[in-house]
């Protein structure tokens, strides 16, 4: 015995079946449209059932249409939905930096060594006027007070530390 109401509109009694017959045509429609590898897909599920569900207990579907066409409807909807919150999401998600390339990284470590192991091979009083004047930025004037030589001897061994590391960089 059915629990049909008037109007020929499925009663609760019928909420069990109609489950039971919808549920996999649902999943496959969900699935189908949104993609098999997208987890999301059991929710968008469980969400129409629970619609359906809900309308039917509360005498919202009226019997107009059949109940095929009335579950279509409300996976047709949750479907639209759930693709235009994923889409909204990615809209306004931040744009992804590029992310560095592993072999330019790698490069970019063995040059950087590479520069270090030159910069050792220069003579102290080089390699000081380079990390002075150069590195730290520091004026001519207070490089060659620090090294206790003159100005122009500052800018003369910088620039010459400059030559050798990129004569030892060129090899």
């Amino acid at each position: 015995m059915t629990n049909r109401s008037e109007a020929g509109r499925p009663g609760v009694g019928d909420l069990d079946q109609i489950i039971l017959k919808f549920r996999p045509l649902i999943g496959f429609k969900v699935r189908k449209a949104i993609g098999t590898a997208t987890p999301d897909w059991e929710d968008i599920v469980a969400e129409v059932l629970m619609q359906v569900s809900e309308k039917i207990t509360s005498g919202e579907f009226r019997g107009e249409s059949s109940i095929g066409t009335f579950i279509y409807t409300i996976t047709s909807r949750r479907i639209v939905d759930h693709i235009r919150r994923k889409t909204r999401v990615l809209r306004d998600a931040p744009e992804g930096g590029h992310l560095p390339d592993p072999h330019e990284e790698v490069e970019r470590t063995e040059q950087v060594e590479l520069m270090l192991e030159a910069i050792r091979k220069l003579r102290p009083r080089h390699r000081q006027a380079l990390e002075l004047f150069y590195l730290r930025e520091l004026p001519r004037e207070e490089v060659a007070r620090r090294m206790g030589i003159s100005a122009p001897k500052v800018s003369e061994w910088a620039n010459y530390a400059k030559k050798s590391l990129r004569k030892m960089m060129a090899r």
